[in-house]
């Protein structure tokens, strides 16, 4: 009962500090810089305890993070050159170039891992910035919070739809040989969920004159393509568990686990959207 309560207040406080901080564009970069430091602090931290691994956690966490910053700049504008990203591939140079010094058991081991923390984490995150800032029709560039927000929305009503479908229905596993928690039956409720969410969603901003573009059915679409990346997203880091021996990625987030553990889905499901939403322009 008292892990209910816990997991319960830690997770409404989640979602409150999620939906808040697209309010303001300030706010969702502060929050998603702090999120992109701590996922990967707690990545190379358990990637560390790997048998003849020694990532640069330092490094590697202000790496990730200044990215995070850096797109965001580009993308809002505020920063209009490319060379923002300078440093960050100097940086990216000095991890390479500092095997030569470190006589560590083996350096190839700490290049991937080094790597993975930038392309598994900082990357995807960083996407947010591209789902947040548009060009409007007079070149300005503005901030749209509904459509990052509604990834967020889609994965939890996913996550509920299929959490409570699974417990009712479940009877055909989905991937048991990593999560053998899930379920077809679920996977296919929070799909059904997910699709009626995000047909209100859409008739509710047709009544706002559309300010994202997108009619009904491409958002229904959106909600379908955070519902199977996202899934996939859950499945990856349940599998880098897996490899690691470990039940959650951390304890930061009381009853919920680490920072990995929450944000999981959302590393397979931004980069997903940025991809689908683009795709829409060209067709």
């Amino acid at each position: 009962m008292k892990n209910l309560i816990t997991r319960s207040i830690t997770g409404v406080i989640f979602v409150a500090a999620i939906v808040v901080c697209f309010m303001r564009p300030v706010a969702m970069e502060f929050l998603f810089a702090l999120v992109t430091g701590l996922a990967t602090w707690e990545y190379c931290g358990l990637v560390n305890n790997v048998k003849g691994v020694q990532v640069n956690r330092f490094i590697s966490t202000v790496a990730g993070v200044y990215f995070f910053l850096a797109v965001g700049g580009f993308c809002s504008g505020i920063v209009p050159t490319g060379a923002v990203f300078i440093p960050y591939l100097l940086t990216l140079v000095y991890l390479f170039i500092s095997e030569l010094y470190a006589k560590t058991e083996n350096a190839i081991n700490d290049w991937a891992y080094t790597m993975l923390s930038q392309m598994y984490i900082a990357l995807p995150l960083s996407t947010i910035n591209v789902l947040a800032f548009n060009t409007a029709a007079d070149g300005q560039v503005v901030f749209n919070y509904l459509v990052p927000l509604c990834v967020f929305i889609f994965l939890w009503a996913n996550d509920t739809g299929a959490y409570c479908c699974g417990s009712l229905l479940g009877r055909h596993k989905l991937f048991p040989r990593i999560s053998p928690g899930k379920s077809w039956e679920g996977s296919i409720g929070g799909a059904v969920i997910v699709l009626i969410v995000a047909y209100f969603i859409g008739r509710y901003e047709a009544g706002l004159n559309s300010e994202t573009g997108l009619t009904v059915l491409q958002w229904m679409g959106l909600g379908l393509v955070v519902v199977v990346f996202g899934t996939w997203g859950d499945l990856v880091e349940s599998l880098f568990k897996r490899t690691l021996g470990i039940k959650d990625s951390g304890n930061i987030l009381p009853g919920h686990g680490g920072m990995l553990d929450r944000f999981d889905s959302s590393l397979m499901a931004m980069p997903a959207s940025v991809i689908y939403l683009y795709s829409l322009t060209l067709f």
